[in-house]
């Protein structure tokens, strides 16, 4: 059992946060795009500013955790942006109800 006792859990859990990070903005981003265009690419950057400005007032673990939540928001930022370029480029899903263009 004192081996089972001197792992840290830290990085594995780390991981798996990024991972599932990123596995649940990729379709976010999709979405966004679909039904608000780039315009909300500016409240993804300052939510992921928030969450990292956060991050430095928890726990250790906790603290991560956020942090890489907060990045992965500010990914997404950019993200919501290139969607965008996609839709133009016929790349990718094209909502009929929306006006494309220069938003």
């Amino acid at each position: 059992m004192h081996f089972l006792e001197s792992i840290n859990y830290s990085g594995p859990l780390i991981g798996l946060m990024a991972f599932f990070t990123i596995g649940l903005f990729h379709p976010v981003v999709v979405k966004i795009e679909y039904h608000f265009g780039k315009k909300v690419w500016l409240v993804l950057l300052l939510l992921g500013l928030a969450f990292l400005g956060t991050s430095v007032f928890l726990g250790t673990i906790l603290s991560t955790l956020v942090g890489v939540f907060g990045a992965g928001l500010i990914w997404s930022s950019f993200e919501v942006r290139w969607q965008h370029e996609r839709v133009l480029k016929g790349q990718a899903k094209r909502n009929p109800n929306r006006k494309y263009g220069d938003e």
